[in-house]
């Protein structure tokens, strides 16, 4: 059975298969994943990308075989595993395509690196989650950047240091996912968010992803403002820029629209 289920078109998705261990991830998952993501990435026919998993979790963290072999691992073995799933979430996390996590059971540890890792979440209302490191003597330490930038370090001074589970709603509440929805209602949920992504300028999305790290925790100073200025200043200036105004002024629809 394929360890990924992969799906082409203006949305794409990709779906972890491996329910039969609740969609843990080896390294054989991580080289695909990151080739997926790198792929779909690069095809211009692509404008968003679902992240999906199949059976009823949607991905509890590292495969206790996977972690087995990890036990016996000198600590230059160890660094280059880490520095292959460390590869996997930049690849995500910087798609230039925008991505959704679309959660339909249980995240954790590792997890909840490829839920911070999308640039947004829609889960069910039965899901829970946890980053479990601490009660195996470990911490969180590759999928740390992208999940405190996702839920805050205040939030993630508490679950990080408690390993406490914790459910959608919470999840909700502290901005780790941005929506909360029941299980038959989550694929239009899903679908209310794809559409608004794929009908969007291709060219501005991926700036504004760009624009977005850029910007985000960075003090406003004189040369952030002119970062900015200059992104406005050039993407006014894009053919699609152009466009846009153009088709709002004449009120019609933008060339690159889909039908």
């Amino acid at each position: 059975m394929a360890t990924l289920n992969i799906q082409t078109g203006p949305l794409a998705t990709v779906t972890l298969n491996r329910p039969e261990v609740r969609n843990a991830f080896n390294d054989e998952v991580i080289a695909e994943l990151t080739q997926a993501f790198t792929e779909l990435g690069q095809d211009t026919q692509v404008r968003a990308i679902v992240l999906a998993a199949s059976g009823p979790a949607f991905c509890a963290g590292a495969d206790l075989n996977w972690m087995r072999r990890m036990a016996d691992y000198t600590h230059a073995e160890n660094l280059a595993d880490a520095a292959q799933l460390a590869e996997m979430l930049r690849v995500i996390y910087s798609c230039p395509k925008p991505t959704v996590a679309r959660i339909q059971g249980d995240v954790y540890a590792g997890g909840m690196g490829l839920v911070a890792a999308c640039d947004m979440a829609v889960s069910v209302d039965t899901a829970h989650y946890c980053l479990s490191e601490v009660k195996l003597g470990l911490y969180p330490a590759t999928i740390s950047p992208y999940v405190i930038r996702a839920m805050g370090a205040r939030a993630a001074h508490r679950y990080f240091l408690t390993a406490e589970r914790f459910d959608a709603v919470e999840a909700l509440r502290i901005g780790f996912v941005h929506a909360v929805v029941s299980a038959d209602a989550l694929d239009d949920k899903l679908a209310e968010i794809t559409n608004a992504l794929v009908n969007a300028s291709p060219n501005a999305v991926r700036e504004c992803k760009t624009l977005l790290n850029e910007v985000a925790g960075q003090h406003i100073d004189a040369a952030l403002i002119a970062t900015t200025v200059e992104g406005i200043a050039s993407i006014r200036a894009s053919l699609e820029g152009k466009e846009g105004v153009q088709s709002f002024l004449q009120k019609r629809k933008p060339a690159w629209l889909l039908l």
